[in-house]
């Protein structure tokens, strides 16, 4: 613990680019290859802090504003702040302070994760402990860069540590093209380094299969939309979208460990982070001291209630204890209406009706107990007050399986999709007799706001498609680019000149 403190006293001096302090503060010692990484210890704490960074307050949570409120799935309650309100009216900013957050914290995991590249290769370790630190580093270095393109486009790629003051001056890349063949050549790596290796919380060699496929995705349907900038991709979409299926593929016939879960329920069981779906998870536990190592997440999405305990009814007529939350992200009328009536996506992951310890009904949507029908995907029975456990979910396995359908648009393809709607207790797709390439990737991404509602993932399934506008009334009016991209801060313009 003493060496993890450390390098989180050393590495804090080195976020200029992303620091929420004064520039003018002159950084007095560094924790670098000469003064800190000489065990494998070291090492090990290096790379947990860079995990750490994903589980920021400024980062995790706030995705969801980003992610979710701008989208047809949330909105957000009528006395939060004005940023949050921006979101859902498409009024952001570069002055909005939860953009600057996420912007400033993904910025920090970005260099946490250079510090353990830069400090490990080559200074003598076993070669399998190298390969595996390195491995996860890059995994951790692409991962970041893809919110960065995600959210706001062209940004600077942070490609290394930044130690120094005047290193914080990071150029914006200068195409589309230069983005994402860094983003490949980081994942490519990576997965060569890696092996398949399931530790919750942390990467292994399925996990940077199943985000370069994430990755080739999203370039794919970018550049086929016409997304802007993204003409400036030099392989072909048919190309992209066919290494989308080539690593999506890898990750659902080349494996053993991660695979599709039969039960919805048992996927959002907080105290199975290592079930078949969870190729990526945070982790966050309630016993944490600070937030961050635990998770306050359940509190944006439930409503309050009265102050109470209260139980949800699973699927074997039991029931699950629950506090109540904040009522922050409201889900959106249109997005509970998408569901089919016999679609266990809504029945059993979305709260209508509420009960006492004794399985008595005390409130549903219908008599106003329960002001809006909400998710029990960030449900913690086994709360501490505002502590819980809940994590977001950054890849799952149905994830791939949707990325592999939408990127063969073929009969294989077809499978994965039917596997997802059969699971959900909906009717499957016969055949595609009639059906286009396009026409079949249109319900995979319909599919996808089904089942990963809550997950921070709409918007960007929405941007790559180029369909804000048509499936977000708010967005109105805007240009193609304001669409398709957040604003940079204007706090990290006014930092860096070379932006």
């Amino acid at each position: 613990m003493m060496k993890l403190k450390k390098i989180i006293l050393g590495l804090a001096f080195a976020i200029g680019l992303i620091s929420c302090e004064s520039l003018d503060v002159e950084p007095q010692s560094f924790y670098s290859d000469e003064n800190f990484y000489k065990t494998i210890e070291d090492v090990e704490a290096a790379i947990l802090y860079a995990y750490d960074a994903l589980t920021l307050v400024s980062y995790a949570p706030v995705t969801y504003y980003l992610a979710e409120l701008a989208t047809d799935n949330c909105s957000v309650k009528p006395d939060e702040g004005a940023d949050a309100q921006a979101f859902v009216n498409w009024e952001v900013t570069s002055q909005n302070e939860l953009l600057t957050q996420f912007y400033r914290s993904v910025y920090i995991a970005i260099n946490r994760a250079n510090a353990v590249i830069e400090n490990v290769e080559g200074k003598g370790f076993n070669p399998q402990d190298e390969r595996r630190l390195l491995g996860e580093a890059l995994f951790l270095r692409a991962y970041n860069h893809f919110n960065v393109v995600k959210a706001f486009g062209l940004a600077p790629l942070q490609k290394s540590l930044i130690d120094k003051l005047d290193e914080t001056t990071a150029p914006l890349p200068e195409d589309m093209d230069e983005v994402y063949t860094f983003l490949i050549d980081d994942l490519t790596k990576a997965i060569d380094y890696l092996e398949v290796n399931r530790v919750a919380g942390r990467a292994d060699k399925i996990a940077a299969q199943a985000l370069l496929a994430k990755v080739y995705l999203f370039a794919a349907s970018a550049k086929a939309s016409g997304v802007p900038k993204y003409d400036a991709v030099t392989e072909s979409a048919d190309n992209l979208y066919a290494k989308a299926a080539e690593y999506s593929g890898y990750v659902l016939n080349g494996q053993g460990e991660y695979n599709h879960d039969l039960n919805l329920q048992n996927i959002y069981d907080v105290e199975k982070p290592t079930g078949p779906e969870h190729i990526f998870i945070l982790s966050m536990d309630r016993l944490g001291t600070e937030e961050g190592n635990y998770s306050k997440l359940s509190k944006y999405f439930i409503p309050w209630l009265g102050g109470a305990t209260v139980y949800l009814a699973n699927n074997d007529n039991s029931y699950i204890a629950t506090h109540d939350g904040w009522s922050v992200f409201q889900t959106n009328s249109d997005l509970y209406n998408s569901y089919e009536a016999t679609d266990k996506r809504r029945n059993e992951l979305i709260v209508s009706e509420i009960f006492d310890e004794n399985g008595v009904s005390i409130g549903t949507i219908g008599d106003g107990t329960i002001p809006y029908p909400f998710t029990r995907k960030y449900v913690d029975p086994s709360f501490q007050g505002d502590k819980t456990s809940t994590k977001p979910y950054l890849i799952r396995y149905s994830d791939i399986q949707l990325v592999y359908a939408e990127a063969t648009a073929n009969t294989d393809g077809l499978i994965h999709y039917n596997q997802i709607r059969k699971r959900a207790g909906v009717s499957e797709l016969p055949d595609l007799s009639g059906i286009s390439v396009d026409e079949f990737r249109d319900l995979v991404i319909e599919e996808r706001q089904r089942e990963f509602a809550y997950e921070g993932d709409r918007l960007w399934d929405l941007r790559r498609n180029n369909i804000v506008q048509q499936e977000v009334v708010e967005a109105a009016g805007l240009s193609p680019e304001a669409v398709a991209f957040y604003p940079i801060p204007q706090r990290e313009i006014d930092l860096n000149p070379n932006i």
